[in-house]
């Protein structure tokens, strides 16, 4: 089944969800006031989707592959603010335990793709032989 649209892809929907939840809890009183924070984990979750969905737009799969591995990048930085955020008070330790979550399941699905992207790419570049028979 060829995947027409990013909104298809799985990890994109994962990591929509991530960016929903990460808005979602930034707007309580604490975490709402902490402007730095508040604002680089919003971006740096959006970021996870936003590159994934210009990687599904490039010019094939090295392209693709870059991009996821900026999403890949994005998302780490997600679950380190998270860290910042319960160090800090902003959110509880099951909050926090559910956003790492979501983090960590987005990781391993775009990790999981990024593995099929390479060995694709590495298959496709293996000269073809013939069968011979002696």
């Amino acid at each position: 089944m060829k995947i027409e649209l990013f909104e298809d892809i799985e990890y994109w929907k994962l990591a929509r969800e991530l960016m929903a939840r990460v808005y979602g809890v930034t707007r309580n009183d604490k975490f709402s006031r902490d402007d730095g924070l508040r604002e680089q984990i919003q971006r740096t979750a959006g970021a996870v989707m936003r590159n994934i969905a210009k990687g599904f737009d490039g010019e094939g799969n090295a392209e693709f592959l870059k991009f996821l591995r900026y999403a890949q990048r994005s998302r780490a930085e997600v679950q380190s603010q998270l860290y910042v955020a319960l160090d800090q008070g902003y959110i509880p330790q099951e909050q926090f335990a559910e956003l790492y979550e979501l983090a960590r399941r987005t990781r391993a699905t775009i990790g999981a793709f990024i593995k099929y992207l390479r060995d694709y790419e590495a298959k496709s570049k293996q000269p073809k032989t013939a069968n011979r028979q002696p």
